[in-house]
């Protein structure tokens, strides 16, 4: 049985819009302007290689799939060749290798994977998804990289959830210049 992991990028007031740069928003790319240090690259490193599969909405698929198969190094490698899932229904021929769209019903697709894939399932950004995900109680952890940075506007991760979820934090460090490593599980 598979494990929904979502990992995610947030700022101190809860906003993962574009932590990378890729995308039109107004503060693009904050995530790079604080060391995560040595112990947080190695955190998302672990991860990387302890993952199973990714699992992405098409619009953080769309941007990973433009950048990661230009990049080479152990990160890349384990990103570019373990299995992708897709959830769209606009998105019918995935390029990137070793992809497969999601299509239909995300909850009974979603809750299928789990069922016939082994290890960590891990959703990156992909907020929508994540949501859905959370609200649909298929997440097995949440893992939070949270950077000292208060931008006071973008998409935040919880903000679509419907109804309240109690978590229980599982691990917590601080790496690198006060950034916060924060993984949570259902409370139930």
């Amino acid at each position: 049985m598979g494990r929904i992991v979502v990992t995610e990028f947030v700022s101190l007031d809860g906003v993962m819009e574009d932590p990378g740069g890729s995308e039109d928003f107004k503060y693009g790319g904050w995530s790079f302007e604080i060391s995560r240090g040595d112990e947080g690259d190695k955190f998302k490193m672990d991860e990387t290689l302890d993952s199973s599969g990714l699992l992405l909405g098409r619009v953080t698929y769309e941007g990973f799939a433009d950048a990661w198969p230009q990049r080479d190094g152990e990160f890349a490698d384990k990103f570019n060749s373990m299995p992708k899932y897709v959830v769209s229904s606009t998105l019918k021929d995935p390029e990137w290798t070793n992809s497969q769209v999601l299509d239909g019903d995300v909850v009974e697709a979603v809750t299928k994977l789990k069922e016939e894939q082994d290890g960590d399932i891990v959703v990156h950004g992909s907020r929508q998804l994540a949501q859905t995900l959370i609200d649909n109680g298929l997440v097995d952890e949440i893992r939070l990289m949270v950077f000292p940075v208060v931008l006071g506007t973008g998409k935040r991760l919880f903000d679509g959830v419907s109804d309240r979820k109690a978590m229980r934090l599982k691990d917590s460090k601080t790496v690198g210049d006060g950034v916060e490593i924060l993984v949570y599980e259902p409370a139930n």
